[in-house]
Protein backbone atom coordinates (compact mmCIF):
# COMPACT_ATOMS: atom_id res chain seq x y z
CA UNK A 1 0.00 0.00 0.00
CA UNK A 2 1.31 3.47 -0.85
CA UNK A 3 1.86 5.92 1.99
CA UNK A 4 -0.90 8.51 2.34
CA UNK A 5 1.10 11.34 3.90
CA UNK A 6 1.86 14.41 1.82
CA UNK A 7 5.62 14.28 2.54
CA UNK A 8 5.88 11.04 0.58
CA UNK A 9 4.38 12.61 -2.53
CA UNK A 10 6.45 15.77 -2.11
CA UNK A 11 9.61 13.66 -1.98
CA UNK A 12 8.40 11.73 -5.02
CA UNK A 13 7.86 14.90 -7.08
CA UNK A 14 11.21 16.26 -5.92
CA UNK A 15 12.91 13.24 -7.50
CA UNK A 16 11.51 14.08 -10.94
CA UNK A 17 13.89 15.48 -13.54
CA UNK A 18 11.07 17.64 -14.91
CA UNK A 19 10.38 21.01 -13.32
CA UNK A 20 7.11 21.10 -11.37
CA UNK A 21 5.45 24.01 -9.65
CA UNK A 22 2.00 24.87 -8.30
CA UNK A 23 0.28 28.26 -8.27
CA UNK A 24 -2.92 29.37 -6.56
CA UNK A 25 -5.70 31.25 -8.34
CA UNK A 26 -3.73 34.49 -7.93
CA UNK A 27 -0.79 32.77 -9.68
CA UNK A 28 1.28 32.88 -6.51
CA UNK A 29 3.84 30.05 -6.46
CA UNK A 30 3.14 27.68 -3.57
CA UNK A 31 5.44 24.78 -4.50
CA UNK A 32 8.69 24.48 -6.50
CA UNK A 33 10.46 21.14 -6.94
CA UNK A 34 14.13 20.24 -7.31
CA UNK A 35 13.71 19.61 -11.04
CA UNK A 36 12.56 23.23 -11.44
CA UNK A 37 15.69 24.36 -9.61
CA UNK A 38 17.92 22.25 -11.89
CA UNK A 39 16.35 23.69 -15.04
CA UNK A 40 16.16 27.34 -13.95
CA UNK A 41 18.84 27.90 -11.28
CA UNK A 42 16.21 29.29 -8.86
CA UNK A 43 15.69 27.60 -5.48
CA UNK A 44 12.30 27.09 -3.85
CA UNK A 45 13.17 29.66 -1.17
CA UNK A 46 13.67 32.28 -3.90
CA UNK A 47 10.36 31.66 -5.66
CA UNK A 48 7.74 30.26 -3.27
CA UNK A 49 5.45 33.13 -2.32
CA UNK A 50 6.29 35.10 -5.48
CA UNK A 51 3.81 35.61 -8.33
CA UNK A 52 4.60 34.08 -11.70
CA UNK A 53 3.42 37.30 -13.40
CA UNK A 54 6.38 39.06 -11.77
CA UNK A 55 8.20 37.67 -14.85
CA UNK A 56 10.94 36.02 -12.82
CA UNK A 57 11.32 33.40 -15.55
CA UNK A 58 10.17 35.84 -18.24
CA UNK A 59 8.61 33.21 -20.51
CA UNK A 60 8.64 34.15 -24.18
CA UNK A 61 7.35 32.40 -27.28
CA UNK A 62 9.40 31.64 -30.38
CA UNK A 63 8.38 35.06 -31.69
CA UNK A 64 9.77 36.79 -28.60
CA UNK A 65 6.30 37.63 -27.22
CA UNK A 66 6.27 37.92 -23.41
CA UNK A 67 3.78 35.34 -22.11
CA UNK A 68 3.68 36.17 -18.40
CA UNK A 69 1.44 39.16 -19.05
CA UNK A 70 -0.38 37.97 -22.17
CA UNK A 71 -0.83 34.34 -23.16
CA UNK A 72 0.15 32.62 -19.89
CA UNK A 73 -0.83 28.90 -20.00
CA UNK A 74 -1.33 28.91 -16.21
CA UNK A 75 -3.87 31.74 -16.45
CA UNK A 76 -5.61 29.95 -19.30
CA UNK A 77 -5.98 26.72 -17.27
CA UNK A 78 -7.29 28.58 -14.22
CA UNK A 79 -9.82 30.42 -16.36
CA UNK A 80 -11.09 27.65 -18.64
CA UNK A 81 -10.37 24.52 -16.57
CA UNK A 82 -8.60 22.84 -19.50
CA UNK A 83 -5.08 21.56 -20.00
CA UNK A 84 -2.63 23.60 -22.08
CA UNK A 85 0.74 22.89 -23.67
CA UNK A 86 3.32 25.20 -25.21
CA UNK A 87 6.95 25.36 -26.30
CA UNK A 88 8.52 28.45 -24.73
CA UNK A 89 11.82 29.92 -23.64
CA UNK A 90 12.40 30.64 -19.95
CA UNK A 91 15.18 32.83 -18.64
CA UNK A 92 17.70 30.97 -16.48
CA UNK A 93 19.02 32.66 -13.35
CA UNK A 94 22.38 33.05 -15.13
CA UNK A 95 20.68 35.01 -17.92
CA UNK A 96 20.57 32.57 -20.82
CA UNK A 97 17.41 31.44 -22.56
CA UNK A 98 16.36 27.79 -22.12
CA UNK A 99 13.82 26.12 -24.44
CA UNK A 100 11.24 24.10 -22.50
CA UNK A 101 8.07 22.19 -23.21
CA UNK A 102 5.35 23.35 -20.80
CA UNK A 103 2.29 21.29 -19.78
CA UNK A 104 -0.33 22.87 -17.53
CA UNK A 105 -3.32 21.37 -15.73
CA UNK A 106 -5.88 23.04 -13.43
CA UNK A 107 -5.90 21.96 -9.77
CA UNK A 108 -9.27 21.33 -8.13
CA UNK A 109 -10.33 21.12 -4.50
CA UNK A 110 -12.55 18.47 -2.92
CA UNK A 111 -15.63 20.35 -4.12
CA UNK A 112 -14.41 20.39 -7.71
CA UNK A 113 -13.70 24.10 -7.75
CA UNK A 114 -10.46 25.25 -9.37
CA UNK A 115 -7.95 26.28 -6.68
CA UNK A 116 -4.91 26.84 -8.89
CA UNK A 117 -2.82 25.13 -11.54
CA UNK A 118 0.24 22.90 -11.89
CA UNK A 119 2.92 23.42 -14.51
CA UNK A 120 5.32 20.67 -15.56
CA UNK A 121 8.17 21.74 -17.81
CA UNK A 122 11.04 19.83 -19.35
CA UNK A 123 14.17 20.57 -21.27
CA UNK A 124 13.39 20.65 -24.99
CA UNK A 125 14.67 17.68 -27.00
CA UNK A 126 17.00 19.93 -28.99
CA UNK A 127 18.96 20.54 -25.79
CA UNK A 128 19.26 16.80 -25.17
CA UNK A 129 20.54 16.31 -28.71
CA UNK A 130 22.96 19.20 -28.20
CA UNK A 131 24.44 17.49 -25.13
CA UNK A 132 25.06 14.33 -27.18
CA UNK A 133 26.82 16.42 -29.81
CA UNK A 134 29.00 18.05 -27.14
CA UNK A 135 30.15 14.67 -25.86
CA UNK A 136 31.04 13.58 -29.40
CA UNK A 137 32.95 16.83 -29.99
CA UNK A 138 34.87 16.43 -26.75
CA UNK A 139 35.99 12.93 -27.70
CA UNK A 140 37.19 14.11 -31.11
CA UNK A 141 38.93 17.28 -29.87
CA UNK A 142 36.63 19.43 -32.02
CA UNK A 143 35.22 21.38 -29.09
CA UNK A 144 35.73 25.06 -28.31
CA UNK A 145 36.85 25.10 -24.68
CA UNK A 146 35.03 28.32 -23.70
CA UNK A 147 31.57 27.88 -25.23
CA UNK A 148 31.49 24.06 -25.41
CA UNK A 149 30.38 24.38 -29.04
CA UNK A 150 32.09 22.78 -32.05
CA UNK A 151 35.21 24.71 -32.97
CA UNK A 152 36.16 26.27 -36.31
CA UNK A 153 37.98 23.16 -37.51
CA UNK A 154 34.87 21.04 -37.06
CA UNK A 155 32.63 23.66 -38.69
CA UNK A 156 34.92 23.88 -41.74
CA UNK A 157 34.76 20.08 -42.13
CA UNK A 158 30.98 20.04 -41.69
CA UNK A 159 30.52 22.85 -44.20
CA UNK A 160 32.68 21.08 -46.78
CA UNK A 161 30.64 17.89 -46.30
CA UNK A 162 27.33 19.75 -46.62
CA UNK A 163 28.49 21.46 -49.81
CA UNK A 164 29.69 18.21 -51.34
CA UNK A 165 26.32 16.57 -50.65
CA UNK A 166 24.54 19.65 -51.99
CA UNK A 167 26.42 19.52 -55.29
CA UNK A 168 25.45 15.85 -55.72
CA UNK A 169 21.90 15.69 -54.35
CA UNK A 170 20.83 19.37 -54.43
CA UNK A 171 19.42 19.07 -50.90
CA UNK A 172 19.00 22.71 -49.85
CA UNK A 173 20.84 24.09 -46.85
CA UNK A 174 21.73 27.48 -45.51
CA UNK A 175 24.30 29.23 -43.36
CA UNK A 176 23.99 31.86 -40.65
CA UNK A 177 26.87 34.10 -39.60
CA UNK A 178 26.15 35.65 -36.19
CA UNK A 179 28.17 38.29 -34.38
CA UNK A 180 27.62 39.73 -30.89
CA UNK A 181 27.22 43.50 -31.04
CA UNK A 182 29.37 45.72 -28.82
CA UNK A 183 31.43 42.83 -27.45
CA UNK A 184 34.52 45.03 -27.09
CA UNK A 185 32.41 47.46 -25.05
CA UNK A 186 31.42 44.62 -22.71
CA UNK A 187 35.04 43.48 -22.26
CA UNK A 188 36.38 47.01 -21.78
CA UNK A 189 33.63 48.10 -19.38
CA UNK A 190 32.97 44.99 -17.30
CA UNK A 191 36.11 42.89 -17.78
CA UNK A 192 37.07 39.78 -19.70
CA UNK A 193 35.48 37.44 -17.14
CA UNK A 194 32.12 39.07 -17.87
CA UNK A 195 32.87 38.86 -21.59
CA UNK A 196 33.64 35.14 -21.35
CA UNK A 197 30.49 34.50 -19.33
CA UNK A 198 28.46 36.46 -21.88
CA UNK A 199 29.78 34.30 -24.75
CA UNK A 200 29.03 31.13 -22.78
CA UNK A 201 25.44 32.14 -22.05
CA UNK A 202 24.96 33.41 -25.61
CA UNK A 203 26.14 30.05 -26.97
CA UNK A 204 23.63 28.15 -24.81
CA UNK A 205 20.83 30.49 -25.88
CA UNK A 206 21.64 30.09 -29.57
CA UNK A 207 21.68 26.28 -29.28
CA UNK A 208 18.23 26.44 -27.72
CA UNK A 209 16.94 28.76 -30.45
CA UNK A 210 17.81 26.34 -33.27
CA UNK A 211 16.58 22.93 -34.39
CA UNK A 212 18.24 19.71 -33.24
CA UNK A 213 19.61 19.01 -36.74
CA UNK A 214 21.25 22.43 -37.05
CA UNK A 215 24.99 22.64 -36.38
CA UNK A 216 26.31 25.74 -34.59
CA UNK A 217 29.93 26.41 -33.78
CA UNK A 218 32.20 29.19 -32.61
CA UNK A 219 33.87 30.58 -35.73
CA UNK A 220 36.19 32.91 -33.82
CA UNK A 221 36.07 35.62 -31.16
CA UNK A 222 32.43 36.67 -30.79
CA UNK A 223 31.33 35.23 -34.14
CA UNK A 224 29.32 32.04 -34.58
CA UNK A 225 28.47 30.02 -37.68
CA UNK A 226 25.37 27.85 -38.15
CA UNK A 227 24.75 25.19 -40.81
CA UNK A 228 21.02 24.71 -41.42
CA UNK A 229 20.00 21.59 -43.40
CA UNK A 230 16.71 21.35 -45.30
CA UNK A 231 15.73 25.01 -45.35
CA UNK A 232 14.04 27.25 -47.88
CA UNK A 233 14.35 31.02 -47.89
CA UNK A 234 11.36 31.68 -45.61
CA UNK A 235 12.49 29.14 -43.03
CA UNK A 236 16.03 30.52 -43.23
CA UNK A 237 14.70 34.00 -42.50
CA UNK A 238 12.48 32.70 -39.69
CA UNK A 239 15.38 30.94 -37.94
CA UNK A 240 17.61 34.01 -38.30
CA UNK A 241 14.91 36.23 -36.80
CA UNK A 242 14.25 33.74 -33.99
CA UNK A 243 17.90 33.83 -32.95
CA UNK A 244 17.91 37.62 -32.94
CA UNK A 245 14.70 37.96 -30.94
CA UNK A 246 15.55 35.31 -28.34
CA UNK A 247 19.03 36.79 -27.76
CA UNK A 248 17.41 40.18 -27.28
CA UNK A 249 15.44 38.67 -24.37
CA UNK A 250 18.58 37.63 -22.49
CA UNK A 251 19.77 39.42 -19.34
CA UNK A 252 23.34 38.65 -18.26
CA UNK A 253 24.64 39.70 -14.79
CA UNK A 254 27.41 42.26 -15.34
CA UNK A 255 29.20 41.46 -12.07
CA UNK A 256 28.44 44.88 -10.60
CA UNK A 257 24.82 44.40 -9.57
CA UNK A 258 23.34 45.20 -12.98
CA UNK A 259 22.44 43.24 -16.09
CA UNK A 260 23.44 43.35 -19.75
CA UNK A 261 20.93 42.95 -22.55
CA UNK A 262 22.37 41.80 -25.84
CA UNK A 263 21.84 42.00 -29.58
CA UNK A 264 23.40 40.18 -32.50
CA UNK A 265 23.96 40.93 -36.18
CA UNK A 266 22.99 38.09 -38.49
CA UNK A 267 23.76 37.29 -42.12
CA UNK A 268 21.86 34.39 -43.71
CA UNK A 269 22.28 32.80 -47.12
CA UNK A 270 21.35 29.64 -48.98
CA UNK A 271 23.97 27.46 -50.66
CA UNK A 272 24.19 27.95 -54.43
CA UNK A 273 25.37 25.59 -57.19
CA UNK A 274 29.12 26.01 -57.64
CA UNK A 275 29.71 27.42 -54.15
CA UNK A 276 32.88 26.52 -52.29
CA UNK A 277 33.19 26.99 -48.54
CA UNK A 278 34.82 30.41 -48.81
CA UNK A 279 32.05 31.65 -51.13
CA UNK A 280 29.35 30.64 -48.68
CA UNK A 281 31.08 31.95 -45.56
CA UNK A 282 32.13 35.22 -47.20
CA UNK A 283 28.60 35.83 -48.45
CA UNK A 284 27.10 35.20 -45.01
CA UNK A 285 29.79 37.41 -43.42
CA UNK A 286 29.10 40.25 -45.84
CA UNK A 287 25.39 40.08 -45.10
CA UNK A 288 26.13 40.05 -41.38
CA UNK A 289 28.24 43.21 -41.66
CA UNK A 290 25.51 44.85 -43.72
CA UNK A 291 23.15 44.07 -40.84
CA UNK A 292 25.64 45.55 -38.36
CA UNK A 293 26.10 48.71 -40.43
CA UNK A 294 22.37 49.39 -40.41
CA UNK A 295 23.03 51.04 -37.06
CA UNK A 296 22.79 49.85 -33.48
CA UNK A 297 22.28 51.60 -30.15
CA UNK A 298 25.41 52.66 -28.16
CA UNK A 299 24.81 49.78 -25.77
CA UNK A 300 23.88 46.26 -26.97
CA UNK A 301 20.11 46.47 -26.57
CA UNK A 302 18.54 47.03 -29.99
CA UNK A 303 17.18 44.53 -32.52
CA UNK A 304 16.36 44.80 -36.19
CA UNK A 305 15.72 42.48 -39.09
CA UNK A 306 18.60 40.26 -40.15
CA UNK A 307 20.15 40.35 -43.64
CA UNK A 308 19.00 37.31 -45.60
CA UNK A 309 19.85 36.33 -49.15
CA UNK A 310 19.06 33.39 -51.38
Amino acid sequence: MLPSNSDFYKDLIDQMSDGVYFVDCDRKIVYWNNGAFNLTGYTASELVGRSCFDEILCHVGYDGKRLCQDGCPLSASIEDGASHEANVFLRHKEGRRVPVNVRVQPMRGNDGEIIGAIEIFSDDSAQTEARRKVEAMRRLAFLDHLTQLPNRRFMEMSLATALAEFQIHQDPFGVLALDLNKFKHINDTFGHACGDRTLQELAKTLVGSLRSADVIGRWGGDEFLVILPNVHIELLKSLAERCSVIVERMAIPDGFGGTLTLSISVGATLARPGDITTDLVNRADELMYQDKLKGRAPDPTSHQASSVEE
